[in-house]
């Protein structure tokens, strides 16, 4: 198990990295701000989700395996960067809005849940953390290896959920607000949204494998 010097320093900088915007966040603010606080609240949990399959991965070295693996990593890169842009494209030509307007159910939490884990887990950048970083604070003179990265793997969870939450529910408590004061602008969170999920996808798809050691 990592002492508690080590856990404490790892917290810190974990915590350091997840309040600087990223990709996450962007998606947690987007989600909140145009569907709701509910809404923000579950794309972080979707985000975590997604954390726990990086974690696993790490532990079991299945990361390792992926970014060791220039064509396994471009498929994962690519793939998940289509992804995000085929949801961009479709809001931002309003093909999100007329499936919503037709749908009973506007907005499915199911679809939200969806969505949020497939950014995390399909971004490349989140494997880099917890290939590049997370093992720094392994102590091999400490226990199971795999054990250790678990434990700090859930550390780093339980930080993001909180850091995560507070970004949803400050945007999902400004942007009715913001909304209110110009009917004009009704269909910016749509744009804005689109204009996010692409820029998600491009920000994937322009990843970079690190050189092996």
């Amino acid at each position: 198990m990592p002492t508690p010097s080590t856990l404490g320093l790892f917290a810190a900088a974990a915590l350091a990295l997840l309040i600087v915007p990223g990709p996450s966040v962007l998606y947690i603010v987007t989600r909140s701000a145009s569907q709701g606080r509910r809404a923000g609240l579950v794309s972080v949990l979707a985000i975590h989700t997604g954390s726990v399959v990086h974690v696993v991965a790490a532990a079991t070295g299945l990361s390792a395996i992926l970014l060791a693996s220039a064509t396994a990593f471009e498929a994962v890169k690519l793939v998940g960067a289509a992804y995000l842009i085929w949801i961009g494209l479709n809001r931002l030509l309003g093909r999100g809005a007329r499936d919503e307007q037709r749908s009973a159910t506007p907005v499915t939490m199911r679809r939200v849940f969806r969505d949020g884990v497939v950014v995390n887990v399909l971004n490349p950048k989140t494997a880099l953390f917890f290939v590049a970083f997370l093992p720094q604070f392994v102590d091999p003179g400490r226990g199971p290896l795999t054990v250790q990265v678990l434990v700090l793997g859930l550390c780093f969870i339980a930080l993001g959920l909180m850091s995560d939450s507070a970004y949803a529910l400050v945007a999902g408590t400004i942007a009715p607000r913001l909304r209110r004061r110009s009917r004009a602008r009704r269909g910016w969170g749509q744009r804005a949204s689109g204009a996010v999920f692409v820029g998600l996808g491009v920000v994937a798809a322009l990843a970079h494998r690190p050189e092996p050691a």
